[in-house]
Parts: C-alpha cells; sequence; structure tokens
C-alpha cells in the first residue's frame, strides 16, 4: 500500500483502494457519495495530498515541477467491501492500527496511565509512529497493547501506514542511553515526565502578575506584559502538558494543555494539528502541514511553488507575524466545521472536546476583552487586547519559525537533509529525518524560557519526556551523531538562529522550485 498522510483516515481517500481521480486543482471525485452519518467522519473538502492505495495519475499544478506523474501502487481491496471508517462492523470499536495489526482500544481508554485523552489520538489510525515516538520502554509498552483485542479480518491494509520509529539504529540507541544515563532506570517510576514543576509555577506565577497588572490599567504596556505570558505559557507548559510530559499525573497534563484555549489557542487542535501531523512527519512537504499552511502567502519550503512575491517574503514576513493569533482562531474554527486540521482528522475527538474550541475562545476573550472593558472602558480593552495578541503572536512566530527552517534542515540544496526526505516514507529512517530536519539553539537558559523548544532535535526524538531533561539528552544526541557522522544543527544564541533564518526566508523566496520526487508531494502542490 502506498504510504500518504500522517493520519490514518487519509481522508480514507477514497476508502480501502477504491479508484478516485486527482483532478489539475486537487479536486477528487468518489466513486459512491459519503453516507450521512459520517458528517464528523470526514471533511467536507477532501484535500489533495491524500493518496490512492490504487494506481493513480497525479495531474501537477501548472507552476509544479516533478520528475514523474504517475504513482503506480499494490491494489489493496478491502475484504467483503468493508470501509473501516464507515461500516457499521467496524464503527463500534476504537480501532487503531500498530505495525500491521488492527486493535480495538476500547476497553483500555480510560486504563491508559497517560490519560485517555492522548490515547485519542490513535483512534482511526496507523498510530505505529505516535505509540513508538512516546514510549522509553517500548518493549513493555508493546506487551501491554498486545493483551487488547485484536480485530480478525480488518482491511489493515486500506489503513494508510504510519512510519516506523523502532525501525531506526539511531533512535534506538539513543533512546537506549537515555534511559542507562539520564534515568538510570528512574523512567519506571516516572522520572522522564518529572522535573518540571517548578517552571509550571514560574509560568503560571509570572502569568498570574501579568494579568493583575491588565485588570489593574488595560494598556500597551500591560498587554504587552500579558502577551509574553502568553506566549510563555504556549512555548512552555500548554506544549508540554499536551504531549503528556508535564507530570505523571494525566490530570495535571490535560489541565496544563487546557492553558493553550486560556490563551486564545486551542488544546484538541493543536495535539492533532501538532502531533499527529507535525511531529510523525518532521518537514515532510506532503504530510508536515507547518510546511505549508502558510502558502501562498509565505513559502517555507522550495518544493512550493515559488510566486514573484516570495523574493520579498523576508521582509514581509514581520507584517504577517503579530497576525498568527488572529490565524489561530480562524484555523480553529474552521476545523471544528471541518472535524479535520490541516493535516489530521479528529477521529478520536468527543462531543465534550469539540466543545472546549468553542468554551475556550469564550473564556479567552472574556478575560482579555470583556474583563477590562466593564473595568476600564473599550478603548482600553482594545488596545490591551491588541497589545497582547501582537506581542503574543510575535514571540510564538518567531520562536516556532526557527526550529526547522535553516538550511540544515530543508531540503533547498542537496544533502542529506534532501536524500531523507526525498526517500519513500516506507523506506526512510525516521530518527535520522527528526535528527536533520530540526535545529538547536542556547542550551539551558533558552530551555528553561522556550520550554524546550530550543532544542528541537530532543524534543523532536522524545516529545513525552520533561523539558528539563533536554540538556542532557541533547549531550547523548549529538555525541551518537558525531559517532556517525550525522548533522547535528546547533546554533549558539537566538539571534544567531533567526539572523540565519532571515537569510533562508530570503533564499528560499528566490530559489527555483526543486522537483518533487513522490505523488503525494505532487497532489500537495496540486491542492496548493
Amino acid at each position: 500500500m502506498l504510504l500518504c498522510t500522517s493520519d490514518a483516515s487519509c481522508n480514507k481517500l477514497l476508502k480501502g483502494g477504491r479508484a478516485g481521480t486527482l483532478r489539475p486543482f486537487g479536486l477528487i471525485q468518489p466513486v459512491r457519495p459519503r453516507s450521512v452519518t459520517s458528517h464528523f467522519k470526514h471533511q467536507r473538502n477532501v484535500p489533495a495530498h491524500v493518496l490512492l492505495d490504487r494506481p493513480a495519475v497525479v495531474a501537477p499544478h501548472p507552476n509544479t515541477t516533478t520528475t514523474t506523474s504517475t504513482t503506480t501502487a499494490p491494489v489493496a481491496d478491502i475484504p467483503g467491501g468493508q470501509d473501516p471508517w464507515e461500516d457499521s462492523k467496524w464503527q463500534q470499536y476504537k480501532w487503531t492500527v500498530y505495525r500491521g495489526v488492527a486493535y480495538d482500544l476500547t476497553s483500555f481508554m480510560d486504563r491508559h496511565p497517560a490519560g485517555s485523552f492522548l490515547m485519542k489520538l490513535a483512534i482511526g489510525r496507523d498510530c505505529t509512529a505516535l505509540f513508538e515516538s512516546y514510549h522509553l520502554r517500548p518493549e513493555v509498552a508493546v506487551a501491554h497493547l498486545r493483551r487488547l483485542p485484536v480485530l480478525n479480518d480488518f482491511p489493515v491494509d486500506a489503513v494508510p501506514r504510519a512510519p516506523y520509529p523502532n525501525d531506526s539504529d539511531i533512535y534506538n540507541t539513543i533512546r537506549t542511553r537515555v534511559r542507562e544515563e539520564v534515568f538510570k532506570g528512574q523512567e519506571m517510576k516516572g522520572a522522564h515526565r518529572s522535573g518540571s514543576e517548578l517552571a509550571a509555577v514560574a509560568v503560571l506565577g509570572y502569568t498570574a502578575a501579568a494579568y493583575s497588572l491588565y485588570t489593574w490599567d488595560a494598556n500597551v504596556i500591560t498587554g504587552a506584559l500579558l502577551g509574553l505570558a502568553g506566549a510563555w505559557i504556549g512555548l512552555t507548559i500548554q506544549h508540554c502538558g499536551n504531549h503528556g510530559a508535564m507530570s505523571t499525573n494525566p490530570l495535571v497534563n490535560k489541565a496544563l494543555g487546557q492553558c493553550n484555549d486560556l490563551i486564545g489557542g486551542s488544546s484538541l487542535m493543536w495535539r492533532y494539528h501538532h502531533q499527529v501531523s507535525h511531529h510523525i512527519h518532521c518537514n515532510d512537504d506532503a504530510f508536515d502541514e507547518d510546511v505549508f499552511s502558510a502558502f501562498p502567502i509565505l513559502r517555507f519550503d522550495a518544493r512550493l511553488p515559488r510566486h514573484w512575491y516570495h523574493q520579498y517574503q523576508h521582509i514581509y514576513m514581520w507584517a504577517l507575524f503579530p497576525l498568527l493569533q488572529i490565524a489561530f482562531q480562524v484555523g480553529d474554527i474552521k476545523a471544528l466545521v471541518d472535524n479535520r486540521t490541516v493535516g489530521a482528522s479528529l477521529y478520536g475527538a468527543t462531543d465534550d472536546e469539540r466543545n472546549t474550541v468553542v468554551a475556550g475562545k469564550l473564556l479567552h476573550y472574556t478575560l482579555t476583552l470583556a474583563v477590562p472593558w466593564l473595568l476600564h472602558g473599550g478603548a482600553a480593552a482594545v488596545t490591551g487586547g491588541l497589545a497582547y495578541a501582537v506581542i503574543q503572536s510575535i514571540v510564538l512566530a518567531s520562536t516556532f519559525a526557527v526550529s526547522h527552517n535553516v538550511p540544515e534542515s530543508k531540503a533547498l540544496q542537496d544533502g542529506a537533509t534532501a536524500e531523507s526526505l526525498n526517500t519513500e516514507l516506507a523506506s526512510r529512517d525516521w530518527g535520522v529525518q527528526q535528527i536533520l530536519t530540526s535545529a538547536n539553539w542556547g542550551g539551558v537558559i533558552g530551555n528553561f524560557f522556550t520550554g524546550g523548544l530550543n532544542l528541537q532535535i530532543e524534543h523532536h526524538l522524545f516529545p513525552a519526556i520533561s523539558f528539563m531533561h533536554y540538556p542532557a539528552i541533547a549531550r547523548i544526541v549529538e555525541d551518537e551523531c558525531n559517532n556517525r557522522g550525522i548533522q547535528y544543527a546547533h546554533y549558539d544564541t537566538l539571534p544567531q538562529i533567526l539572523s540565519r533564518f532571515i537569510r533562508y526566508m530570503r533564499e528560499v523566496g528566490a530559489a527555483e522550485q526543486v522537483p518533487v520526487r513522490s505523488a503525494a508531494a505532487a497532489a500537495q502542490l496540486a491542492r496548493l
């Protein structure tokens, strides 16, 4: 079966191997209409980055350069016409696929040690990459998984295959060394999810102080201070909490993760877009939505089509970064309506979780606009609210952007990163990909203020480990990379990597389009 996307649906494209036609602008013609009951199981407009698991002809966009326009894959007929997403036989299960075997998660949802909010990400898709990148002792986790009911005769071939991290030699070696040298066996007691309690106190304490000043006098300065608090939450406790890495208590992780809703985002949408799409397929031009979600306004990758104005993007992007908060709002509401972020369908999401999207927006705007409006009037509330949104957006955009958008982490030029990203997913070394497509900066201080996002390589290898352990892990990762001759990108300071990011945006904005090497990428470009 052809690999197609980070989520198991691949929008099911035309479910289970039914043939379809990809039109020049990414429209797919299904063989039969979807059922009414599938409203929340399908997005309304199927994106074209999804590949059929039958032979398919990809019609590229006129500006798209491809090395091939036809990809042939084995036919994967669903036994008896069964459809794992719509057929009643399978709808009764909370199913997932791990290394080619389908399991029913229903009985384990409420017993999962890290909480059901993370388990829900596995429902309706191949969970192999999520599963293997989240467990420091995979043999223990697999033993528990294999006690779950196996769904015999399940049409596994209809479900797009995820990467297999445990097949990566460097990843296995690093993980073993981390267990032995950093945690010394104490990960069995949750040591890897501990250590960030004081950081959480510091972040929440500063936020409480900033909000007190904001309600005392809403203005540009207090709004900016609150914006810094919102950015600090976004970088640290919500991020780590939604990865299940702030505490050994899943309720604490979930509560801290929901701080994303408090600052104007959505914890639900973040988990699907960030963990299912971005983390699993870092910098893949077909499957990582962070690569193409800003296109055509910004061109983060040379494999995307180039427009004349992209040559100036390193200049005008600074006028766009303050609008990130608005982009979050639009994206979250659209995803709620479509039941899908750009890169992942919300198969496991419950109605209660969907309700948090709306409730979170109401709470956020009550705190940032309604309360100061009542206390100080409309002008003060709007001024303070705008300052909050602008400062938060600039800090988040600048910090997020540098992590994966420097020459070392992209396929702008021939080299190890381009070679990795141009390898078909089934043959790609997942651990090597995560290392090559990420870049670090700074050290312990940056780690504290960014929740470990300055040590992006270690975060991508171990998203379920508390960020306070990343500096120790970084020494192991760098050592293994040096021993194996694998690139390990590290900049000394944030200004240094930010400067290189700006130059990269100028370079990629002017660069000719790099030919894509897969039908998945060609299909994505056709949609764009």
